[in-house]
């Protein structure tokens, strides 16, 4: 996150670490990204469609942990995290598609 190039921007631009504003945006769009993708996903009744998804997680995240070079407990625990973020969208998601809720926040 450092840059020396950074330190000649102006205003925030300049700032290597993000306000907890800017990090609590970012988390709520993924959240509401991944949210809506799987209630259109999950309108499409594939019984096989959510061992499908997890399986490409996990494929998808070990091969994007790989080039990191990162200890097995540090590649064990982004794996448990993933599938808990996993887990939680999907409960939200199916909460949605029960509802006919398009706001995943309401679900809460």
């Amino acid at each position: 996150m450092l840059s020396t190039e950074r330190d000649l921007k102006r205003g925030g631009e300049r700032f290597p670490i993000p306000s907890q504003g800017e990090v609590e945006g970012r988390l709520l769009m993924f959240e509401v990204v991944a949210v809506t993708c799987l209630q259109e996903l999950l309108a499409k009744t594939d019984p096989h469609l959510v061992f499908r998804l997890r399986r490409k997680l996990i494929r998808n995240l070990k091969e994007r942990c790989s080039p990191l070079k990162l200890c097995a407990d540090d590649e064990k625990a982004a794996k448990e995290f993933a599938l808990q973020l996993f887990s939680a969208a999907l409960e939200a998601a199916e909460a949605g598609v029960r509802t006919g809720s398009q706001n995943p926040q309401k679900t809460r």
